[in-house]
């Protein structure tokens, strides 16, 4: 049942509106001032408040300004027979989800209320998929060569430099992008991923900064690029190592100018982005070679990230198999396995060419292939 608290100084309207939501299935609590009202939001979670402008002890913006620095995400709906547009226009712009003025119209009311709720489980459900999403991204190991990497996101994430990472296929390069963005200023706002390799060179131009209608034959409208949507956040090129010279002179200069053109358009567009890129080529090497511009690298490489192989941390290999373990059983809707010691040493004696990925893969095939624990002569049968 959704909870809603009404805060005001008035007991007949307070009771009114008591009895009409009880009447609609909301549980109300009351508050009689301000203080009392902050009090009690603080202790208690609401779907939606109902509160009053003029009241005694403390006004309705100051309660609202008060209950938000909580973080809590009850919707605040301020309702007042004083109002007026400079009013209601504050406090929008201090959060309240909108403004109702006295009387209330009952059905206006009711269904701003049904709104709010709809917003206020909106926010719910987007914070559980963010924790979601942080757990999915999360860098497993206390390993002394992944702790390096780890050290290097926190210092390197509250700043809008550009990152370079660099590792072997597998090695969990996007996990450090991820990681960096959530951890950045630009948390709220997009990261877009493109992978370099998998576009074929003649679209990556139109990838990366979109096309205008009839740019070419199968351009039918207008379409914006993977630097656009990134607008305020941040945008991943994967495989850069793989772009083409001609896509690489591009995106220099929406790096020099901060400004990009779609393909078969001559309108600038002036975007804000944070640049990450990743690859597993040697990409002096490919400077050497002709196929990457030196300049780019430059640009993109203002801090180096090299994410190790798993040889080279091998005592993460435990704590990886219990998440993906975890996560395997999550996906199945089935009870997790166990593993025993022997099994777990095993692991550990190969030498994961595939890296991170390869683990995991193998993790689930002893999951589907293995009894309820998982045994040491599991491993030497199916790995």
């Amino acid at each position: 049942m959704p909870k809603v608290l009404i805060i005001d100084d008035e007991a007949a309207i307070r009771g009114t509106l008591k009895e009409i939501l009880e009447f609609e299935n909301f549980e109300v609590d009351e508050a009689k001032d301000g203080l009392e009202g902050c009090q009690m939001f603080e202790k208690n979670d609401y779907d939606a408040v109902l509160c009053d402008i003029k009241m005694p002890k403390m006004d309705g913006i100051e309660v609202l300004e008060k209950c938000k620095e909580l973080g809590k995400d009850g919707q605040f709906i301020m309702i007042s027979a004083h109002g007026t547009i400079e009013t209601a226009v504050d406090a929008t712009k201090k959060g309240a989800f909108d403004f109702i003025p006295k009387p209330p119209d009952l059905n206006r009311l009711l269904v701003t209320l049904r709104n709010a709720m709809d917003k206020s489980n909106l926010v719910v459900e987007t914070k559980r998929l963010k924790k979601r999403v942080a757990k999915k991204f999360e860098i497993v190991g206390e390993s002394a060569a992944l702790g390096k990497v780890k050290d290097m996101i926190d210092k390197v994430a509250p700043t809008d430099a550009r990152v370079m990472i660099l590792g072997p296929n597998g090695s969990g390069k996007e996990l450090v992008a991820q990681q960096i963005h959530e951890k950045s200023e630009r948390a709220g706002a997009p990261m877009i991923e493109v992978n370099c390799a998998a576009i074929p060179a003649e679209l990556i131009e139109s990838e990366l900064f979109g096309h205008e209608k009839g740019a070419f034959t199968s351009a039918n409208k207008q379409r914006q690029g993977k630097f656009e949507q990134a607008n305020g956040g941040t945008i991943f090129l994967d495989e850069i190592g793989d772009m083409s010279l001609s896509a690489q002179a591009k995106v220099l200069r929406a790096l020099q100018e901060g400004i990009i053109s779609r393909v078969g358009g001559d309108k600038k567009i002036k975007v804000d982005v944070r640049v990450l890129a990743a690859t597993n080529k040697d990409l002096k090497k490919e400077i050497e070679e002709g196929n990457f511009r030196e300049d780019l690298y430059h640009r993109l490489s203002v801090i180096v990230i090299n994410v190790p192989p798993l040889k080279d941390r091998k005592e993460d290999i435990p704590a990886l198999v219990e998440k993906f373990l975890g996560d395997i059983a999550k996906d199945y809707g089935a009870a997790e396995k166990g593993i025993d010691a022997a099994a777990l040493k095993k692991l550990q004696e190969f030498d994961w060419t595939g890296n991170v990925r390869e683990l995991r893969n193998v993790v689930e095939r002893l999951v589907i292939m293995s009894g309820d624990t998982i045994t040491k002569k599991d491993v030497e049968d199916y790995v």
